[in-house]
């Protein structure tokens, strides 16, 4: 899922300190702007992956206008994938047991099919990803 969120971002004696208002303990902190907007992404796909995982409410993201802000803040929308975020750092395979017909198993073993890679890639067409 797509999402994009507000983020508070608070200019530090030395980088940002980001926190997303909307999302209860989502926040990090960046080195520089650049850092800042990277480790902002990561953590809101984290967090919303974890509300997605858990079944959680994922709440309506605020109108940056009704945030309040202090002298050294800003507010900056902060997108994310969180199937692109699962693609990343979830990776782990799953042994999976499925049956098929004698001949096509004979079938694919004599032309060299690897029959991981046939399967990923029909579950990834059929899913859209």
């Amino acid at each position: 899922m797509k999402y994009a969120y507000p983020a508070i971002f608070t200019k530090e004696e030395k980088g940002y300190s980001v926190l997303f208002p909307d999302l209860d303990g989502c926040y990090t902190w960046g080195d520089d702007m650049n850092d800042a907007l990277y480790m902002a992404s990561d953590v809101l796909a984290f967090t919303l992956f974890d509300y997605e995982k858990s079944g959680k409410i994922i709440p309506t993201p605020s109108d940056y206008t009704d945030i309040k802000i202090k002298a050294n803040e800003f507010v900056n929308y902060i997108a994310c994938d969180t199937i692109e975020y699962q693609k990343r750092n979830n990776n782990k395979s799953v042994k999976k047991t499925l049956s098929i017909p004698e001949w096509l198993n004979s079938a694919a073993l004599e032309n060299n099919i690897n029959f991981s890679q046939v399967l990923q890639d029909a579950l990834k067409k059929n899913l859209g990803l």
